[in-house]
């Protein structure tokens, strides 16, 4: 057997705890870029984040010693952590419980990291509710079916 190989790519969605849309302009970089870098610094494959001032997008490659529930407990424990401890925020900081998240096969990664990156074109005209909303149609989800 010659090495084994595995590349799982997931696109991850999570908002701001109530949608709270705190993530302004420069808040919302240095957020995203902390979450960057730590997630590096943790063996974390991200390949890219943006989002808008209730949510943000993450495009993930899972190895496979990893399970996604434990990455994105690190990704959100600590940056609401840091978010508060820098007092980036007026109001304490912290991220909704849940997330969504969708496997990308390797042929639509290219799409899905522009896609994440355009973000702030995505919302001018369209909510996040709008936009989960389009996801679930798109991969014929209910909402009874989304657990």
């Amino acid at each position: 057997m010659g090495m084994s190989w595995s590349r799982i790519w997931i696109h991850v969605v999570f908002s701001t705890k109530y949608r709270a849309p705190v993530l302004r302009d420069d808040i919302r970089t240095k957020v995203f870029m902390h979450i960057k870098e730590y997630a590096m610094s943790k063996g974390i494959e991200l390949d890219v984040i943006n989002g808008y001032f209730d949510h943000a997008h993450c495009l993930i490659c899972l190895t496979r010693q990893q399970t996604l529930s434990d990455v994105m407990k690190i990704i959100k424990g600590e940056s609401a952590y840091w978010v508060n401890k820098n007092k980036l925020t007026t109001t304490k900081f912290v991220w909704q419980d849940d997330y969504w998240a969708v496997s990308v096969s390797e042929r639509h990664v290219l799409q899905v990291r522009k896609y994440i990156l355009t973000q702030e074109e995505h919302h001018k005209g369209k909510s996040f509710e709008t936009e989960i909303n389009r996801f679930m149609q798109k991969y014929g989800w209910t909402n009874s079916n989304k657990n």
